[in-house]
């Protein structure tokens, strides 16, 4: 019978050992990061009704969907998890506590042309505060600082969160005499970073968005105010008093700057930027973009905003949010590219390997058993190999510590245990060798998955 040669099918992620350990890690520390906050983990199906999924999708998404037929059933993929939350929310509503703050960690998928750091299957992490009727816009400032502190965690020092309000946007085109036209400009304008001011204005003024020279001159002009926030923000009070939704959008983006300092988000990580907009049409209020200061060509790799109505395609009942999406695979390609992952980082399987050195392995097993209810990640290597297979083996693990039990340490009662970063080895008993275990390692559980490269 012919092999089946085997294959990762392209837009898929698969990682070996080492980094798959550093993925998790990353994972880890976002739900630590989110926890912290109030937030509580959600799981919802990776496959849903058809209908229920795409209630609110058409265009791309329905193209990029997979879908597929079991039976009678027509189901689909979830491509993101936005919208398997707002039929969440909705199939719940009557159990749940409002305001409804979760997270959620998992996998979606998109039939799209695989590219360089874009996949079909990813995992997104996902953070929302949903309201019942009402959100206070507290909310909206809270989000930064998770983002601040969740990037911190992770080991990244040099980003900027981005903020702006849609509102503030859609009450200056209205100044304009623009709104029928705000969303189409917006679009455009968000891509800003990635084209350039030149590419925008030949966009704003084509046949598609139709402006004149003097309005996308006009636009041009509002978006390039820069400076510190407050520079920035005063620079928009010239502005004020000419468009009510203008006026309000100002006032939510000073309570949100305002209130990020007593956040504790220090002010060189966040920046007011006129030129964010996301592409998507139901932000509504504050919105959000997260670069890496080195990286800007990269693009955000954290997202989100304001929203007005969460689940309006499942029921009529008014579910205001605000939330935030990272896309953990995309952000991890992007990180190892860079030569941003941490290897010095533990992605050892275990903290100790024991190798028994005798034929009975009984002493050696309950040497495995103390030692992991010490708390101590434990293997028993029992394969019948020649003492270099066995420490070859313990190299290409990168286990910290080799535990040795031969007759002699069964007679006294301890334990020989070999530091393999310093090649020390010592007699000692379990418990003391799990003490010394756990010290050392102490520091290298806490090591972050990311650490920049110097400058220079």
């Amino acid at each position: 019978m012919a092999k089946q040669k085997p294959r990762t099918l392209s837009g898929f992620m698969e990682l070996l050992p080492r980094r798959q350990q550093q993925f998790e890690r990353m994972a880890e520390l976002l739900r630590q990061s989110y926890a912290l906050y109030g937030f509580a983990p959600l799981d919802t199906p990776i496959i849903e009704a058809s209908e229920v999924l795409l209630a609110k999708a058409g265009g791309e998404t329905e193209k990029q969907i997979y879908r597929f037929t079991k039976g009678d059933s027509d189901l689909s993929l979830r491509f993101d998890l936005t919208v398997p939350l707002a039929k969440y929310v909705a199939l719940h509503y009557a159990e749940l506590s409002f305001p409804f703050r979760r997270f959620q960690i998992g996998k979606v998928y998109r039939g799209e042309r695989a590219q360089r750091g874009r996949f079909r299957e990813f995992y997104q992490a996902d953070i929302d505060v949903i309201g019942d009727g009402k959100l206070d816009i507290v909310n909206e400032a809270e989000i930064p600082a998770i983002i601040c502190r969740t990037f911190t965690a992770l080991g990244l020092e040099r980003f900027q969160i981005r903020v702006n309000n849609r509102k503030l946007l859609s009450g200056f085109y209205a100044m304009l005499g623009l709104t029928d036209r705000a969303g189409d400009i917006m679009r455009v304008v968000d891509k800003l970073p990635k084209i350039g001011p030149d590419k925008v204005r030949d966009l704003l003024t084509g046949e598609d968005t139709a402006l004149t020279g003097a309005q996308a001159d006009e636009i041009l002009r509002f978006i390039s105010i820069t400076g510190s926030n407050t520079q920035v923000l005063s620079a928009l009070e010239e502005y004020k008093g000419r468009d009510g939704l203008f006026d309000t959008g100002l006032d939510e983006l000073n309570t949100v700057v305002k209130y990020l300092g007593s956040f504790g988000v220090p002010e060189d990580k966040f920046a007011v930027d006129l030129t964010i907009a996301r592409g998507l049409d139901y932000y509504t209020g504050t919105v959000y973009e997260t670069f890496m200061t080195d990286h800007p060509e990269i693009g955000s790799v954290c997202s989100g905003g304001r929203y007005d109505n969460l689940a309006e395609y499942y029921t009529d009942k008014q579910l205001p949010g605000v939330g935030i999406s990272i896309g953990l695979t995309r952000l991890f390609y992007v990180l190892e590219e860079q030569g941003y992952l941490n290897d010095a980082m533990n992605t050892a399987p275990a903290d100790a390997l024991i190798l028994p050195m005798t034929e009975d392995l009984s002493p050696a097993i309950a040497l495995a058993t103390r030692l992991r209810e010490g708390g101590v990640r434990t293997q028993l290597y029992t394969e019948q190999k020649k003492f270099k297979q066995k420490m070859s083996y313990a190299d290409k693990l990168g286990v910290p510590y080799i535990l040795l039990l031969g007759e002699d340490e069964i007679t006294q009662g301890k334990v020989s245990l070999k530091d393999m970063a310093t090649g020390e080895q010592t007699l000692t008993d379990a418990d003391q060798a799990a003490a010394r275990i756990l010290a050392g390692l102490a520091a290298a559980r806490e090591a972050a998955p990311i650490r920049e490269p110097k400058e220079g």
